[in-house]
């Protein structure tokens, strides 16, 4: 890292800010759902650490419009993901726009992301209590 990247963005973390309506609703359903629980709290918000990395859900009268994807996750296995998730009531998205369908919740990406050494990527989309719009993808070497 050279002197200049320590002055911007590039040096720090990102994490992502989801919108709540009701925090314990979506309390709830983080924990029942998506086995979730937050690691710090504090009035109007919940903090959340999953593999190095966080994200909070904070009160908010505004609502997210759910129309594009707010963060997701990587994971190893997306199959074994999105079957547990729907055992525990998590209902995914169906997607069919040109060159992207979900069949059984999943979607094949051709192409995605290559600098990560993947010829592509699969993924699946579901919202949260409060409609914000989760992804979950799996590089495909």
């Amino acid at each position: 890292m050279n002197a200049d990247d320590r002055n911007t963005l590039a040096a720090g973390r990102a994490a992502s800010r989801l919108p709540a309506q009701d925090l314990e609703r979506a309390r709830r359903f983080y924990a029942e759902k998506l086995g979730l629980e937050p690691v710090d709290e504090r009035p109007g918000g919940l903090l959340y650490r999953c593999g190095g990395t966080e994200f909070a859900v904070f009160k908010s009268t505004g609502a997210s419009p759910g129309t594009f994807t707010q963060m997701g996750w990587q994971v190893d296995d997306i199959e074994a993901v999105v079957s547990e998730l729907k055992r525990r009531g998590v209902v995914f998205e169906d997607v069919e726009v040109p060159g992207l369908r979900t069949k059984d919740g999943i979607a094949e990406i051709e192409g995605n992301y290559p600098s990560k050494g993947a010829r592509g990527e699969r993924g699946a989309w579901f919202r949260d209590s409060e409609g914000n719009l989760l992804g979950i993808g799996e590089p495909v070497a």
